[in-house]
């Protein structure tokens, strides 16, 4: 069989450039999908120049998946920990990292938990991370005084709602997103967020 063999060009790239590259093939195609050949043709680069940055493709591999965590787990920690005056404001942070993909990568996290239905070692990185951002949400209501089982389901509640979200691929406008979320919050906390905390959130978030 014939592959198109692309020519030296003396530029080889950098390690961004083809980690790049295989973020955008993992998201279009799937896991299998990422190979060094595919992404030197998607890159108009050759496939030796590849090992200038990566020793092989389970080391890129390693790498898409640390840019996961940076990508999701990083923001929505940082989310549970950002600065309140009220439950409900904490938990309008934490919706909020949800919105768009600027702090949470949902089209990321979804084809990371994709590839883990058939690679091992993903999901047990997948079943780590879990852990850490459950954690993260336990903590933020053990700081607004829930203790307990408590805590343990109402973090459990967000967590598994959002992950459902992004694993059902739930296509909504954010304005109908945003009109649901002082819903949510009130489910999640207990507590019902007033008209000022209301109308913050939504100036956040709000697209013009």
């Amino acid at each position: 069989m014939n592959q198109e063999i692309l020519p030296e060009t003396g530029w080889r790239g950098s390690r961004e450039v083809w980690l790049d590259a295989a973020h955008g093939l993992l998201i279009e195609s799937g896991i299998e999908s990422v190979t060094i050949q595919a992404l030197s043709k998607r890159l108009k680069i050759a496939r030796t120049s590849f090992y200038w940055h990566f020793s092989d493709r389970p080391t890129l591999l390693a790498a898409l998946l640390d840019r996961w965590v940076a990508r999701t787990t990083r923001g929505m920690i940082a989310a549970c920990k950002a600065f309140a005056e009220t439950e409900a404001e904490a938990m309008f942070n934490l919706i909020g990292c949800f919105i768009g993909d600027k702090a949470f990568d949902s089209r990321l996290e979804f084809a990371v938990r994709s590839w883990a239905q058939s690679d091992p070692a993903t999901l047990e990185r997948v079943h780590q991370e879990d852990l850490l951002r459950l954690e993260a949400l336990i903590a933020l209501f053990h700081r607004w005084g829930h203790s307990g089982v408590d805590a343990e389901t109402r973090a459990r509640t967000v967590y598994l709602t959002q992950i459902g979200y992004i694993s059902m691929q739930v296509r909504e406008s954010v304005e109908t997103r945003l009109a649901r979320v002082p819903s949510y919050v009130e489910i999640y906390t207990g507590v019902t967020p007033s008209d000022r905390e209301i109308a913050r959130f939504e100036a956040q978030h709000r697209i013009a």
